[in-house]
């Protein structure tokens, strides 16, 4: 059947199994919208306030529900407020496609109004990107894009469509699946390595499994599980990697690294045998460059092989699907569970003689608190989602949350993109529409995206919203006090009354400042059928701790110093 460019695009997102769709029309793009029009049955669109929202929500959306995110957007500025989207995306590679229009061809190249290079301003911040010419590329294109968005290391991918190619009439085909590549199947080198790193997991004495990202990209966390019950071996996580393994098991120590925990940081420097799964040891993981487990021999085993030796020395290496790469090793390390008994004890006095959790008690409100009490709704409701910004309550959210279902905790990891905390609750709660879902925001990042708010409104998105208002921009004000001689500059923050500007959006919110109204507060949010957004007024010159200052070891990690009295006194 013969249709125009936009129809084909519609169909082609329908033969992917795509439904819903979150963007910002604009005159390039207006043909694909009206095309939507026609399809607003089947294909459902979500309209963010901010291309790079869309983004961000479509990521999310990726996360927890495991289906291809879509966005939307047009040319010229509609395009690179997507950047910074597609290039977090990217970074923490997160499979998307985003579909631009662009001006029609007779003008481009003709400084059009609105035209923008967008394949050249995109192309180091996705996969791969396409600029289409021909309605008759327009299925074909979309179809090559959807596969390479997920083959290998997942990532971003952008397909172009000038306005009169999304006009223009072709003979509609879509392609017929050939039959799909065995990811599965591992190389003869990956498999002799696979023997190398069982026999190094059978001889360890001080054995860990470090568990990233990429367990939950090939979704191998019940592969991860068996594993370390198998062989009785702890597994720390990285920040991106949490809710890889559940949290609240014996075998759990919680993150590593810049802000991780304590005992793991202690952990990795006295390891004999590492086994790195899915991450690539980038520097928030290793502390001072070449440093990194002094006494380990490490086993990593990644998809992509630049990751391997890249930050640090790999003993064994395998490049290899993750579930494929556990399912092998599995049978590999046999049933008889080595005994780690001195090496988890170890560990036990370690967490019992430094606490990472500690809550400050000299403070009317501390994050901590916040975060701790929250902790105890999220143990009552296994099924809860929990998205982040960046900066001091992500590191606290990362310490203090427990959760044990696989990808509900997202966040931005490597590009660390402010503002991310809003749209991507967007995006999860489109993924998981049964599930509870908490934004935690700083209050500089929720400045950045609190334009979502109308988004959640209009489509009945009933987020949670956690703002930790400690008037700053907490983390860059902790950087400054501890490492550039207290010179405070532009980071402390005149807010808005966060109240009055949900009421403004018609979202019902509580201010709370005292620690016996924050449980009561959490729960009627909670309660509440829609948004709710609550502002906690926390301790304005807070740090995060434990921390690994900059040019320091994992080993040299600093704790809170009110924690080391508290631990002193106790002792």
């Amino acid at each position: 059947m013969r249709l125009k460019g936009s129809e084909i695009a519609c169909e082609a997102l329908l033969r992917e199994g795509v439904d819903v769709l979150f963007g910002y029309p604009g005159g390039a793009v207006l043909p694909f919208y009206d095309a939507l029009y026609k399809y607003q049955d089947r294909l459902r669109h979500i309209l963010v306030r901010h291309e790079q929202s869309a983004a961000h929500a479509a990521n999310a959306y990726y996360r927890v529900s495991g289906r291809m995110g879509v966005c939307v957007a047009t040319s010229g500025p509609g395009a690179t407020n997507l950047v910074t989207g597609l290039m977090d995306a990217k970074a923490d590679s997160v499979p998307l496609v985003a579909i631009t229009g662009q001006v029609a061809r007779p003008f481009m190249g003709k400084e059009a109004f609105q035209e923008c290079p967008t394949v050249d301003i995109t192309a180091p911040c996705t996969k791969k990107n396409y600029l289409v010419m021909s309605a008759s590329d327009v299925a074909p294109t979309l179809y090559d894009a959807f596969r390479t968005a997920v083959d290998g290391r997942p990532g971003p991918v952008l397909v172009d469509l000038p306005r009169d190619v999304q006009q223009e009439e072709a003979e509609f085909e879509y392609p017929i699946n050939p039959p799909a590549p065995n990811h599965m199947a591992l190389s003869p080198e990956a498999l002799k390595n696979l023997r190398r790193a069982a026999l190094l997991l059978a001889q360890a004495k001080r054995p860990l499994i470090l568990a990233g990202h990429g367990v939950l990209i090939s979704r191998a966390w019940d592969e991860l599980l068996a594993l370390a019950e198998r062989i009785n071996v702890p597994v720390i996580n990285t920040l991106l990697g949490l809710t890889s393994f559940p949290r609240n098991h014996r075998l759990s120590l919680g993150m590593l690294g810049m802000h991780g925990m304590y005992w793991c940081n202690q952990a990795v420097d006295q390891a004999d045998v590492i086994l790195g799964l899915g991450m690539r040891f980038d520097d928030r993981v290793t502390g001072r460059p070449g440093t990194f487990a002094p006494n380990a021999q490490i086993v990593h085993v990644d998809v992509e092989p630049k990751n391997i030796g890249r930050n640090v020395r790999v003993e064994v290496p395998v490049v290899a699907d993750l579930k494929a790469a556990l399912q092998a090793l599995l049978p590999m390390v046999g049933q008889a569970a080595p005994n780690n008994k001195d090496w988890l004890e170890q560990i036990e006095a370690w967490k019992r003689d430094h606490n990472s959790l500690y809550v400050p008690e000299d403070v009317e409100l501390p994050a901590q608190y916040v975060l701790s009490e929250l902790n105890k709704l999220l143990q009552e409701d296994r099924e809860a989602v929990v998205t982040t910004g960046v900066g001091q309550h992500q590191m606290w959210s990362a310490q203090f949350l427990f959760l044990d279902r696989p990808n509900s905790f997202v966040t931005s990891g490597s590009l660390g993109t402010m503002g991310f905390e809003l749209p991507s609750a967007v995006g999860a709660q489109v993924g998981r529409p049964d599930s509870t879902v908490w934004s935690i925001a700083g209050d500089g990042g929720f400045q950045m995206s609190m334009h979502e708010l109308a988004t959640m409104v209009e489509h009945e998105l009933p987020v949670k919203i956690v703002i930790m208002n400690n008037r700053h921009l907490g983390m860059v004000r902790q950087w400054q006090d501890m490492f550039y001689d207290k010179h405070i500059k532009e980071t402390p923050l005149m807010n808005p009354d966060f109240v009055k500007l949900a009421d403004a959006f018609g979202i019902p919110a509580v201010r709370v400042t005292r620690r016996e109204d924050v449980s009561p507060a959490l729960r009627r949010a909670r309660a509440h059928r829609g948004p709710f957004l609550l502002e906690m007024v926390v301790e304005p010159e807070g740090c995060v701790f434990p921390m690994v200052a900059p040019g320091k070891t994992l080993a040299e990690t600093m704790e809170d110093p009110r924690s080391v009295v508290v631990a002193r006194a106790t002792s």
